[in-house]
């Protein structure tokens, strides 16, 4: 009985032997396809129009919190700043994707870049002008002749185009990437955005009782600024890629909103891994804004649209007032999966 029993036992233990090996064995045939079956992420890049910040939330956010992967996209932030240009880096080659005003995409456009606008970020013109009550300034008309802080380059094109339609000349003072001039009674008139300068120049210590502000948008000058745009050769060698991209940026918009405190902790880090100053309070503000304007206008909206009139009034404008040759159709210049473009 002892020689049955043990003859039982080493057939249980050969039994069990072949069972982990047939199980090995299965799990390595239904591994192996599965591993090949994996799509290898895409790599691509963004620059966006400035150094990290609330601003651009959505896409660190997306990033950080491996959205772009998800999607398929292995993505690179590339760092912009002074000296460095966003429009540049896409027409050479270096930037997949940038974020980009539509003034300065029209223009060059009409210089022959084959821009292509993927999704339009913020739907209305935060761009201001700002003057202390004191300096008497209350229209546009009061600002002729006086000292006007203007950024250099496309940025400035929304307030001089205004001029020109208004017929008044103003003082260009070249204006810095702070409010000090401004704040220290060197210029009459600073530009400022609602989401930033505005909001430095509050907490510098100046009530807004104390300012006379005039948004570009109430002046019939919706310049819309950051949208998301590639070259049409980008587009066209893999417009799946440019779907997911924008996809993905916009989950990580939504997601920042939904989720403040976090998006915030999430630019806070890379802000300071650029070595770059960051006041939380600021931030939110600053994420806040963003949220302000990028939500469209009517219930009919859908974020990320470029809607067809805004696009027109901004090409007019710069057509009438010799910025631009011409601009092209709306059809041409923006591209939607939903539109059936290819």
């Amino acid at each position: 009985m002892s020689k049955m029993w043990q003859r039982n036992r080493s057939r249980r233990k050969q039994q069990a032997i072949i069972a982990a090996i047939c199980a090995l064995f299965s799990a390595s045939v239904v591994a192996l396809p599965l591993g090949a079956a994996e799509t290898p992420l895409k790599s691509a890049s963004l620059m966006p129009l400035w150094e990290p910040q609330a601003q651009f939330a959505g896409y660190y956010v997306a990033l950080d919190k491996g959205i772009y992967a998800r999607h398929g996209i292995d993505l690179k932030i590339l760092r912009d700043g002074p000296g460095h240009s966003a429009a540049e880096a896409l027409k050479n080659g270096t930037a997949d994707f940038a974020i980009l005003w539509l003034t300065t995409a029209l223009q060059h456009r009409s210089s022959g870049a084959q821009l292509v606008n993927l999704a339009q970020i913020i739907q209305q013109s935060s761009m201001m002008l700002i003057s202390k009550k004191t300096a008497g300034i209350k229209t546009i008309a009061d600002m002729d002749g006086k000292k006007v802080g203007l950024w250099e380059g496309d940025v400035s094109i929304p307030p001089r185009t205004l001029f020109a339609r208004h017929k008044i000349k103003v003082r260009v003072v070249r204006q810095s990437h702070t409010v000090n001039l401004f704040l220290r009674g060197g210029i009459d008139v600073t530009s400022a955005m609602w989401f930033n300068e505005y909001h430095t120049i509050l907490n510098s210590g100046v009530d807004p009782d104390e300012l006379n502000v005039i948004f570009l948008r109430d002046q019939g000058m919706n310049f819309i600024e950051d949208g998301i745009y590639t070259m049409e050769k980008t587009l066209h060698k893999d417009p799946a890629l440019a779907v997911a991209f924008v996809d993905a940026s916009l989950e990580g918009w939504r997601y920042a909103f939904d989720h403040p405190d976090e998006a915030l902790d999430i630019v806070i880090k890379y802000m300071r891994e650029a070595h770059l100053p960051a006041t939380r309070t600021h931030q939110k503000w600053m994420l806040e804004r963003m949220r302000d304007l990028m939500m469209p206008a009517s219930a009919q909206g859908k974020l990320g649209n470029l809607l067809d009139q805004d696009y027109q009034v901004v090409g007019r404008a710069m057509q009438k007032n010799g910025l631009i040759r011409d601009f092209p159709d709306y059809k041409a210049f923006v591209w939607r999966p939903d539109a059936g473009k290819k």
